[in-house]
């Protein structure tokens, strides 16, 4: 018998466990990052405060760059949610309570259901929230409803529900970090990550929680679409730099579409012998014939 058909010893993490199955990582750990991470975006962001006339004159200028460019006015998308009190309401409503849920709820099916995917997830939310909180620092943005020059209305003050107190009293958030839009880069890596680990052949339709969400920050003028712009670009960037290494359990991940492989086939099937395994296992059977 070669070492290549050796039983593995007892008690080792071959035997221990299947090839293909992924430990996740502590849980405390987990918890602790994570909330680090909530915390640091929660809080980081007051560092910002006190450049008012910095993040008005900012305002003005990716206004005007907007038009400069021909970028479609945020008012077309805010007209369409005036037609009627009750849409506004559901924008504001979904501005305010989706935004944290949707992540959190995401990063623990991942950390449960998909432990392969949980890792680099992590770090991508964890890459794109530091950049954009070094962005709010160096660019303080005022939004386009603080601004009188784009004629938007404060949907959120006028028809509720309000995330934000008034600027010159709010001490809970920074209201003068439009870019980038955190909102729309959480949510577009929401859906990269449920599209990427996930099979079924609906999964493209994750794209609608961006879409969405980028017609709300619009449409509420909150942001700007250079806003969500800039998010898309710090996100590849993160992608770009984390993909490439591996995940926790050493595997490559890829942004392909997943397809059936003879390994993944045979998992469906029930059995946890991957597919090099089962050929070896063939040729030693034919062997012994």
């Amino acid at each position: 018998m070669n070492a290549r058909t050796e039983p593995a010893p007892a008690g080792s993490d071959a035997t221990a466990r299947p090839p293909h199955v992924i430990a996740r990582p502590p849980l405390v750990r987990e918890l602790l990052l994570v909330a680090g991470l909530f915390l640091v975006y929660k809080f980081g962001r007051q560092l910002a405060t006190g450049h008012t006339g910095e993040a008005f004159h900012n305002a003005q200028r990716v206004w005007d760059f907007e038009r400069a460019v021909q970028l479609p006015g945020e008012g077309a998308v805010q007209s369409l949610l005036l037609h009627g009190d009750g849409l506004v309401h559901v924008a504001n409503t979904y501005y305010a309570a989706v935004h944290f849920p949707a992540t959190v709820a995401f990063l623990v099916w991942l950390y449960l259901r998909r432990p392969a995917h949980y890792v680099w997830a992590r770090r991508v939310l964890a890459a794109v929230t530091a950049a954009a909180l070094a962005l709010h620092l160096l660019f303080p943005l005022a939004p386009p409803r603080m601004l009188a020059a784009t004629g938007l209305v404060d949907t959120a003050r006028v028809y509720g529900p309000s995330v934000y107190g008034n600027p010159a009293t709010d001490s809970l958030s920074n209201q003068f970090a439009a870019m980038p839009s955190l909102h729309f880069g959480w949510a577009l890596m929401v859906a990269i990550g449920l599209i990427v680990a996930t099979r079924s052949r609906w999964r493209w339709l994750w794209l609608l929680h961006p879409l969405l969400t980028l017609l709300v920050i619009v449409g509420t003028a909150n942001h700007y679409w250079l806003d969500a712009m800039v998010a898309t670009a710090l996100l590849g960037l993160a992608l770009a730099l984390i993909l490439p290494g591996t995940s926790s359990g050493g595997t490559p991940v890829s942004l392909r579409s997943p397809h059936r492989t003879a390994t993944t086939a045979g998992r469906a099937r029930g059995t946890l012998v991957p597919a090099q395994g089962r050929s070896e296992e063939q040729a030693l059977a034919g062997a012994g014939r």
